[in-house]
């Protein structure tokens, strides 16, 4: 079922054109009762719903000033193998746009986007539609490939591992972590223990909640580089905050800016 974000009743629709119409809106598509049948999702702007939500329980907006922001220096040298990008609510678009300036890299692109099965294959597809990316959902076993993109399917946890000179992929059926599957940070750490830390660039996007702070601090101490989306541009500046609250980005930047600094440390000149 879907809700419209007027709240009028639009009924039960394909996951494709509910994601659909909710892009053509430049709104969300959230989940609010995942464990009825048919799930129901609502259309909405989710950055005005917590807005407002904060002001009626007397909370302030914003939380930039919770912790003074202070970024790391990028390591000298460095030249990524393996490009990894976290995200939640707003993610959709924020994707399209960060990856569309990113363009196609020598380098495998995970990404971990917080949805429900269907849905992730269904915002593949539309990333291999709108960037002119080869996309499709990871499927456990697969062999990672050189400029292939690669969604967490809902509902697992998407993790690589070295299987002897190649690195595959595994999908985790293991218990939420920051209350999501799939989550950020087991991405993450696997990333650093199949890669190298110094070998992984990270983008942390607009989202709600922490997840994918700890992995990018973990993976900023091991010489990796991280970037996270500012506040302004962010629906939620949930994860993106936290990472960088936590000390753990190297850069702090717009969403119209993350795709060419990207690009820029893959090619061996983001700093």
């Amino acid at each position: 079922m879907v809700i419209g974000a007027d709240g009028e009743q639009l009924g039960v629709m394909a996951p494709a054109d509910a994601l659909t119409l909710a892009e053509e809106e430049g709104l969300d598509l959230v989940e609010v009762a995942a464990n009825s049948r048919p799930p129901v999702c609502r259309i909405m702007d989710y950055g005005k719903y917590k807005y407002e939500q904060k002001k009626k329980a007397g909370k302030p907006a914003h939380s930039a000033t919770l912790k003074e922001i202070k970024l790391r220096p990028a390591p000298a040298a460095f030249r990524p193998s393996v490009v990894a990008i976290g995200s939640s609510t707003g993610g959709p678009q924020a994707l399209f746009k960060v990856l569309g300036d990113l363009g196609k890299l020598d380098a495998p692109i995970f990404i971990t986007q917080h949805m429900p099965p269907t849905f992730t294959r269904i915002l593949a597809e539309h990333i291999a539609r709108s960037t002119g990316l080869t996309a499709a959902e990871g499927q456990d076993g697969e062999v990672v490939q050189p400029g292939r993109l690669y969604v967490a399917p809902g509902g697992k946890h998407l993790t690589v591992e070295t299987k002897g000179v190649q690195k595959v992929i595994r999908l985790d059926d293991g218990p939420p972590e920051n209350f999501c599957k799939p989550a950020v940070d087991p991405m993450l750490r696997s990333l650093i223990k199949a890669y190298g830390g110094n070998k992984v660039l990270c983008a942390i996007l607009t989202g709600m909640g922490s997840d994918g702070a700890k992995g990018a601090e973990q993976l900023a101490d091991a010489g990796g580089v991280v970037l996270a989306q500012d506040e302004a541009t962010s629906v939620v500046w949930g994860m993106p905050g936290a990472t960088a609250q936590r000390g753990a980005a190297h850069q702090l930047l717009p969403v119209g800016e993350i795709g060419g600094a990207l690009k820029r440390f893959a090619a061996g000149g983001g700093r």
